[in-house]
């Protein structure tokens, strides 16, 4: 199994920043892509961002330019780093991985427990 912890969510202003960590543990072989999902009241899941196991990394076309998505292999750690928040970044955000669990095997997917942002003045 692999456990995820995300943490960094919270009430910002609009145009300020927040910085989300996502931190696994657990046993596994290899984690390949990582990502953030928000999802806001009312609205279906969406993914946000995501890094591949060699640092490759897509955005949504909402958050480009305003959000960074980075991973600490060492600590096997992702970050969302979120810059000129807008009211309409309000959501719970998730991270999710899939992980490897052991050589020649297919990745499973794991989620975290979600993380609140805030955008409000």
């Amino acid at each position: 199994q692999v456990q995820l912890v995300e943490s960094g969510g919270g009430l910002v202003q609009p145009g300020g920043s927040l910085k989300l960590s996502c931190a696994a543990s657990g046993r596994f072989f290899r984690l390949n892509t990582m990502t953030w999902y928000r999802q806001a009241p009312g609205k279906e899941r969406e993914a946000v961002a995501a890094i591949t196991s060699d640092g490759s990394t897509n955005y949504a076309d909402s958050v480009k330019g305003r959000f960074t998505i980075s991973r600490d292999n060492a600590r096997i750690t992702v970050y969302l780093q979120m810059n000129s928040l807008k009211f309409e970044d309000t959501a719970v955000y998730y991270c999710n991985v899939r992980a490897v669990r052991a050589p020649w095997t297919q990745p499973t997917e794991y989620w975290g427990q979600g993380t609140q942002v805030t955008v409000s003045s």
